[in-house]
């Protein structure tokens, strides 16, 4: 989460726009750092304080109370996004986005999280629905036949990328090649991640 945040940040202060899914966890804490990304000292205090309540789960008040109790300690935001979606009802949208896009149909959601990504996505290690995040976005860059329109595609978590999920392997066979493959990289940290994505977007 800390990570996250730290990167949702550094983002934000290079001149990219952060944008999620607009969700909690990692999405959050991106959109956090997004918003903190003019008052960085003030970074620490508001994890620690959403850390007293680190979930939704089982009580979303008191997760939601904490977290407006954090917005509205630091009101001065930078702009940033989140999509969340209906679709997952259980996942309630995160509130440091200073703008919200929320959608009905979570297929048109995540279609449009990658149109407005041009300058690029990070995908920090997820789930079912990072990797299907991963796979649109590829489809999308593998048949671009334009190198100066393929989305960089900036992959953290070496273990987890080949290990846990390996995605990697298949998403680096279907680069080779290709315009994309020039715009996939795998890394382990998040300074590493931000770096990455600033030299392949410029």
């Amino acid at each position: 989460y800390y990570a996250a945040t730290r990167l949702g940040a550094k983002l934000a202060r290079a001149g990219y726009t952060v944008v999620t899914g607009g969700g909690p966890g990692a999405m959050e804490a991106a959109n956090l750092g997004a918003r903190l990304s003019r008052r960085p000292t003030a970074i620490d205090n508001a994890v620690k304080t959403l850390a007293t309540v680190p979930s939704f789960r089982p009580d979303i008040t008191a997760w939601v109370s904490v977290a407006l109790e954090v917005a509205n300690r630091y009101k001065l935001a930078a702009p940033n996004i989140g999509m969340p979606t209906w679709y997952y009802g259980h996942e309630p949208p995160n509130v440091f986005a200073t703008t919200i896009a929320k959608f009905f149909n979570n297929a048109i959601r995540e279609d449009m999280l990658l149109e407005r990504c041009r300058g690029g996505v990070i995908y920090l290690p997820g789930a079912a629905g990072t990797v299907q995040e991963i796979f649109q976005a590829a489809t999308r860059n593998y048949y671009t036949a334009d190198h100066a329109e393929v989305g960089p595609m900036v992959l953290v978590g070496i273990e987890h990328w080949t290990k846990v999920l390996p995605a990697w392997e298949l998403l680096s066979a279907l680069g080779a090649g290709r315009p994309m493959g020039d715009k996939l990289v795998l890394v382990d940290s998040i300074d590493e991640a931000a770096a990455a994505l600033d030299t392949l977007s410029r």
